[in-house]
């Protein structure tokens, strides 16, 4: 009888020991928990400085190591062309403009830290969802979201009241000013009508006064004593833009906390990796959301003495090759946790490199590769698409390129649905779920249309022909290049989304991106037999999504982006704010 039950028991284990092995090991066990999610975002990255994309020049191997292991998209496409709009759909899944982060006018970024425009506090962000669902939630680095509404201390927009648990880093976003040795950057038009406007009052002062004691004009004391008030309230209004841009904008914060003012950028990529690794080690035991927000590859390009000089394009790839090895210590905290097959890394850049930055004969932006445009261009390629790489190992083919169209909206609906929690039912959804996509197990994406702005100004359409593989896309509106001929606006510094710094279409162009990804060759009802279709299918497509969108309070208005002495964070006593927190606790890399 023991010899019976003895042989039963074994043959039992041995069955369900066959029976498991036959599985599919990692991608059940993986997909039975909640995994880790670590969102990575280059800033003003283009798609054609990574290895794995086509560059062969800058070495990025810990990038590239994440296409071989995971999966590479090839037409993930950024919401809109500049930081803060992006941004926000990107943590909203929403196009920004239905949530008032995007421009009416030339302010198309939030432009201080004492403004009082930002990202709504009634936006859902995938992080306020994960937090319910029980993740530890943090982001690092660049929030460029705004921080007060209506006073100093009510963190309206701060990323604490968006569903992030901790935060350290950069409430705004690097700047020329932050770096004392660079020329200074923030809005230098602005600066330029200013100290013509000091001269001319001057001006106007000088000779109305030496008129008054010549007798030749008549006038009062009183009139050259509010003249003269004028004259030097512009001038240290010009002559403040300097000093104090770095000590409103350039600072850093841990949560409500400011740490340092102005910020000290000789160690900030330190700090940065440091917490984001300190981030991984505190919850490896509980599923957590690590935003890890580069403040490379924006200018200044901050890098370490470690990485100067070592690639062949100058500054721009030194910087670029920096954050590639912060990728690779950030991997290499995860592997050591081990927390790899458990884990799903995301790798992006928030729009395309900014060709029209430079200095000199110094190239300080990116490359788009081959496609045309760049930063802050709404339509064409180059201002919009960007790297998408995802791992997870066991769940995600390894070495797999997906040439669908995909957008930055859909991380939000992807990380919801693996945290088992639910997207809003009471607004429009613009992201979808990427994993049946990732996986295999659907062909085509679920986006027939995408829809790409410049501010709140429509210039492009794109539509996925699922049927034919075709991928069209009509321009009604593009930017004047300047100098003529050249490939972005070198002349202004950064192209225009209206006005006469553009140009209108009608009929729009049209291009297959298909069969010319560079753009190059629009087609017309002469050379394209489906030009006619094709344009009348897009115009239904563009009015039944303009009737999605509803009036919401303008964020980037001119109001919400004048700076407010009242909203600044200040680390003292207003105006005195200085401060330096973190000391010699950070060691060098």
């Amino acid at each position: 009888m023991i010899l019976q039950l003895t042989s039963y028991w074994t043959s039992l284990v041995a069955s369900l020991i066959f029976g498991l092995l036959l599985q599919p090991p990692l991608t059940q066990l993986s997909m039975a928990t909640k995994p880790n999610i670590v969102l990575l975002m280059a800033d003003d990255l283009g798609i054609g400085d990574i290895g794995c994309y086509g560059n062969d020049t800058i070495r990025t191997p810990n990038i590239d190591r994440l296409a071989k292991e995971g999966v590479k998209l090839t037409q993930h496409i950024a919401a809109a062309p500049l930081c803060t709009p992006s941004r926000a759909a990107f943590l909203t899944g929403r196009y920004p403009l239905r949530s008032g982060m995007d421009a009416i006018n030339n302010y198309r970024v939030i432009f201080w830290n004492g403004g009082s425009g930002g990202l709504p506090p009634n936006e859902t962000t995938f992080a306020k969802i994960l937090q319910q669902q029980g993740y530890s939630t943090g982001l690092i680095g660049k929030w460029h979201q705004g921080v007060n509404c209506e006073s100093r201390n009510d963190h309206c927009h701060h990323p604490l009241n968006h569903g992030f648990d901790y935060f350290y880093g950069m409430p705004f976003t690097l700047i020329s000013d932050c770096q004392p040795t660079e020329t200074p950057e923030m809005d230098r038009a602005f600066r330029r009508k200013l100290w013509l406007s000091t001269q001319m009052i001057g001006l106007v002062t000088l000779t109305a006064a030496l008129g008054r004691l010549t007798g030749l004009i008549s006038v009062s004391w009183k009139m050259l004593t509010c003249l003269a008030g004028f004259s030097l309230l512009f001038f240290m209004s010009w002559f403040s833009s300097y000093g104090f841009v770095r000590y409103w904008n350039c600072i850093m914060m841990r949560n409500h906390e400011v740490t340092e003012q102005p910020m000290v950028t000789d160690r900030t990529t330190s700090l940065i990796l440091r917490e984001s690794i300190s981030f991984i080690e505190r919850n490896k035991h509980k599923p957590f959301l690590l935003f890890l927000s580069f403040l490379h590859s924006h200018t200044p390009l901050l890098t370490t003495e470690k990485f100067l000089g070592k690639s062949s394009h100058g500054l721009y790839g030194d910087n670029v090759e920096e954050m590639d090895w912060m990728v690779g210590e950030v991997l290499d905290a995860i592997d050591k946790e081990g927390l790899k097959n458990t884990t799903l890394v995301y790798f992006a850049s928030d729009h395309g490199g900014w060709l029209e930055r430079q200095e000199g004969k110094r190239q300080l932006g990116g490359w788009n590769g081959i496609y045309r445009g760049g930063k802050a261009m709404g339509g064409w390629e180059g201002g919009i698409r960007v790297p998408g790489i995802f791992r997870w190992p066991g769940v995600l083919p390894a070495g797999t390129v997906i040439d669908e169209p995909t957008s930055l909206m859909d991380i939000y609906p992807t990380v919801v649905h693996l945290a088992e929690g639910e997207v809003p039912q009471d607004r429009v959804i613009d992201g979808r779920d990427l994993m049946p996509l990732l996986q295999g197990t659907v062909e085509h994406s679920e986006h027939e249309f995408l829809f790409h702005y410049c501010g709140i100004h429509l210039h492009a359409v794109r539509w996925h022909q699922k049927d034919s593989g075709a991928i069209w896309k009509a321009h009604y509106v593009t930017p004047i290049f300047h100098p003529p001929g050249a490939g972005a606006c070198y002349g202004k510094g950064i192209c225009p989304c209206f006005g006469e710094g553009v140009t209108h279409h009608d009929p729009p162009l049209l291009f297959d991106l298909s069969r010319d990804p560079s753009e190059a060759k629009p087609l017309s009802a002469d050379t394209e037999p489906l030009y006619d279709t094709v344009i009348k299918k897009i115009g239904r497509a563009t009015e039944e999504h303009r009737r999605t969108l509803t009036p919401v309070p303008e964020q980037l208005s001119l109001y919400n982006i004048l700076w407010k002495p009242w909203l600044q964070p200040c680390c003292g006593t207003f105006p005195f704010c200085w401060c330096d927190k973190e000391g010699d606790s950070t060691q060098s890399l």
